[in-house]
Formats: C-alpha cells, sequence, structure tokens
C-alpha cells in the first residue's frame, strides 16, 4: 500500500510517500481502508519534534530517540471504510463507513490502517462525506472534552482564544450548544467566520487585547496556548474556569496551585477519546447542530505542501487530505 513514511525529525520534505506492507487485522480489530485523514498542527510539531509539554519524553521513547522507530507513519484522524474485521469484532462489520482519530498509534496518512474494534470510532455521520468527517475527531473531542470539564451552565459567558483552528472551531459550535453567550477572539480575516459558527461576539486580537476592556467570563478557554492563565485570569469571574488544551508541565503545575490558592479553577487534564464522545458528536452532526471547518484539500501526494501550509499557522479549522 502506499504510505506517507517519516523517516527523521525536521522540516517537511522528511515526509516520503513509499510503498509499504499492507496491514493485517487482528482477532479484535477493523482493516480500514482510508479515503481522507487530515494534517494537524500537532503532525508538524511530532514532525519536527518540538513537544514543549510533559509528553516530551514519553513520547520521545515510544517514537524514537534519534529518529522515528520502524515504518513510522503520521496522522491522527480519518474517516474511511471497514474492509476487513478479526473474528471477534461485534461493533462494525465489512462495508462500515466509520471515522475516527487514531491516538497515539498515529498511521492516518496510508491506504490502510487497522484499529481495535473498541477504540473510539464510529459510523460516518449520514450527511456528511468523508473528508468532512475526517476533520472531526481530534478538533471535536478536543473540544468536548474540555467544555464537559467546565460543566458549562445555560446563560454563562465563553470567550474561546484561538476559535478558528481544529480546536476552535467546535470549541464555538459546542459551547453555543451548551447553552453560552459565546465571544470567540481571532484575526481580522476570520470575524465572519467564527459569527457564522455561532460566536455572539468577535473580538479582533490584532486591534484589540480581551483583557483589558473590563469584561469578565465565567469560562476562558484558550486552544492554542497564547494566553496563558496569568495573563487572563482578570478577565474570569470568581470561581470562573480557565481551559487550557496542550498544556505544559509547568502550566499544568502553576495552573494546580492557583486553582489551591484561589476560587478560579484551571482546567489542563489532557483530553481522553471514548467512543460515546464520538457518537454524541456525530448525533450532533446529523441534527445540523455542528459541522466541519474545512480550509484547504490535498492530495496524500502532496503531503509535503500539506505540512507547509499548516506549519504557516494560518490555517481555518481543518487541512484534509484525500487518500482514495
Amino acid at each position: 500500500m502506499k504510505a506517507v513514511v517519516w523517516t527523521k525529525y525536521g522540516p517537511p520534505d522528511v515526509l516520503q510517500l513509499k510503498e509499504v506492507e499492507k496491514p493485517v487485522p487482528k482477532d479484535n480489530e477493523v482493516l480500514i481502508r482510508i479515503v481522507a485523514t487530515t494534517v494537524e498542527t500537532g503532525d508538524c510539531e511530532i514532525r519536527r519534534y518540538e513537544i514543549h509539554n510533559w509528553l516530551w519524553l514519553p513520547l520521545r521513547l515510544v517514537i524514537g530517540l534519534i529518529k522515528p522507530r520502524g515504518t513510522a507513519i503520521l496522522g491522527q484522524q480519518l474517516a474511511g471504510d471497514v474492509e476487513a474485521a478479526g473474528r471477534e469484532v461485534k461493533l462494525f462489520k465489512v462495508g462500515d463507513p466509520v471515522f475516527a482519530p487514531t491516538e497515539m498509534t498515529f498511521g492516518a496518512y496510508a491506504e490502510y490502517i487497522c484499529l481495535p474494534s473498541t477504540h473510539a470510532m464510529a459510523i460516518k455521520p449520514a450527511n456528511m462525506n468523508y473528508k468532512e468527517a475526517a476533520a472531526i475527531p481530534v478538533g471535536g473531542l478536543n473540544a468536548l472534552h474540555f467544555l464537559k470539564k467546565a460543566n458549562i451552565q445555560r446563560g454563562e459567558k465563553v470567550l474561546i482564544y484561538g476559535s478558528t483552528g481544529s480546536i476552535g472551531t467546535f470549541a464555538v459550535q459546542l459551547a453555543r450548544f451548551f447553552g453560552a453567550d459565546v465571544t470567540a477572539v481571532c484575526g481580522t480575516t476570520n470575524i465572519e467566520l467564527v459569527k457564522s459558527l455561532g460566536a455572539a461576539k468577535v473580538i479582533d486580537y490584532t486591534k484589540e487585547d480581551f483583557t483589558n476592556n473590563g469584561v469578565t467570563y465565567d469560562v476562558i478557554f484558550d486552544t492554542i496556548g497564547k494566553s496563558p492563565f496569568s495573563h487572563s485570569k482578570k478577565s474570569l469571574k470568581q470561581n470562573g474556569r480557565y481551559l487550557l488544551a496542550n498544556p505544559t508541565l509547568r502550566e499544568q503545575l502553576r495552573g494546580l496551585w492557583a486553582s489551591i490558592i484561589s476560587g478560579k479553577k484551571v482546567i489542563s487534564v489532557v483530553a481522553s477519546y471514548r467512543m460515546e464522545d464520538l457518537i454524541f458528536l456525530k448525533e450532533l452532526v446529523e441534527a445540523g447542530k455542528i459541522k466541519s471547518v474545512i480550509d484547504r484539500c490535498y492530495p496524500l501526494e502532496q503531503i509535503v505542501e500539506a505540512h507547509d501550509y499548516v506549519e504557516k499557522g494560518h490555517k481555518k479549522g481543518n487541512v484534509v487530505i484525500t487518500v482514495k
């Protein structure tokens, strides 16, 4: 099968399209013919190996200390069709259209992948194509994880910083679904996008620092790590919640201390991917409550160009890779 193999840490051109052995499913696995995947900012960070949180050493030990170990294939989420199923598989059958995150195994930059049937995986939303479905798992599950941790109540004021990324675009929509009064922070060119996703108010960070306008929020969700708690805390109400995706160990420890000495809670627990949460997102999609935001699409053969674009830091929502 064709796959994008990652042979060393470095710039986008370390990614090489090669022929590799097609995987064979174990008794508890399904073999998925991948139709679409995405390039996440995290894929670029791992490819360069610029990991700044507590996962640096564990990931390095798993992936490879000096260079990626074995036939390393990146890719964190996918949509495709079940081509084969092991004899112990009960939840899925051959021909099922599915979507899923790959979690720490990666592997979605390929024509085929094997995943356990108990993995966070679900039938593709009926009203979405494969490209749209492939863009859901990572951003959708992370946004849902943090917003559920915040226990948002109807009418609460929620500010989302980094509202146009893969997590941010889903966070705006989910916060609105939960009944929040959503303020999105983004650049000038993305104002209409976040309004279309349900943001009641938009702050252009190129013209205004939200921490200086005197407005306070019940929840501040920093999806990209650009507005640290020390900077944001004055804009949190007493008993407010500050959510931080992809925290460093230092930020986690500072957040724990801040939660102890003040009435403001810092939530920076790494998201866990659960099948029931993915099914919940699928149901919201089918009900017309949330949608994927796709910036650009590239074929698998142009994976280097796709990484180069994402690395510039200006993508809106998701950059999709078509495999089949």
